[in-house]
């Protein structure tokens, strides 16, 4: 494994903890409106990057299909909505507005809730940069290093508000600075360590390369319409969502195109 590609699957991991570090430099807890922002920014990355990144190249892999090369994005995204849609009922977690445990019933803390819930988002992340750098390590033409960096780099911005997001609440609801930093990291960890065993399976993951990445695609919108898009929505002022949501797509699309 390269140091690039080690590199590549870090980058998002740094985001998740500079993130959750900033409980160490802010005190209380995150003004709704920020939140809101955040989450919106988290969002309109996610949309980007499930497109240009992820669709995008799925359906260029498939060309030699002619016609039907949408088939394998078509498939695999609506496998990556259906994966995520069964992670939501088998596990349990708490979303930062929810007041219930959703999934099974459990007995949970909350804050183990809460970071099962971003846990739960991380995934599909861990997933997508391991799917692009796994195509990248064995020599796939259609993904060049730029454009895998792009996509890390990307995640690791959208990471960043989410880490915080995580740490922040935390720290308001009475746990330590330290104690809400680590909850905020651990709830990252998910995304290299996914990456890293994708890439280890490169050998069976590369051939099905088109369907994996649409597949990571179907994931990320899952998380963005069930859980981001509500809550950069919910309370008044909900259009600092939308703007912030706006702004994370644009970029994420300059990112790509810039660098891919």
């Amino acid at each position: 494994m390269t140091a690039e590609v080690i590199r590549g699957i870090v980058i998002p991991f740094l985001g998740t903890s500079l993130g959750a570090a900033m409980v160490f430099f802010m005190k209380g807890s995150l003004h709704p409106m920020v939140h809101r922002a955040l989450t919106g920014f988290a969002a309109g990355v996610m949309v980007a990057a499930s497109i240009w990144s992820l669709l995008i190249p799925a359906m260029d892999q498939a060309s030699d299909m002619g016609s039907l090369a949408f088939v394998p994005a078509a498939a695999g995204f609506w496998i990556g909505i259906l994966f995520l849609l069964l992670l939501d009922h088998v596990i349990p977690h708490l979303h930062m507005n929810g007041g219930e445990c959703e999934g099974p019933k459990c007995q949970l803390r909350k804050t183990t809730m809460l970071v099962l819930a971003v846990t739960l988002h991380n995934l599909p992340e861990g997933m997508a940069v391991g799917v692009v750098y796994a195509g990248l390590a064995e020599g796939n033409t259609y993904i060049t290093a730029a454009g895998a960096l792009a996509l890390s780099l990307g995640i690791a911005i959208q990471n960043f508000p989410e880490g915080a997001i995580i740490s922040m609440p935390l720290r308001a609801e009475g746990v330590g600075k330290p104690k809400a930093f680590l909850y905020g990291v651990l709830s990252g960890i998910v995304e290299p360590l996914g990456a890293f065993a994708t890439i280890l399976a490169a050998g069976v993951v590369v051939p099905l390369l088109p369907y994996l990445l649409s597949f990571a695609a179907g994931a990320m919108m899952y998380v963005v319409v069930e859980e981001l898009i509500p809550e950069m929505s919910s309370g008044k002022h909900s259009n600092i969502g939308t703007l912030f949501f706006a702004a994370g797509f644009t970029l994420m699309m300059i990112l790509d195109v810039a660098l891919g």
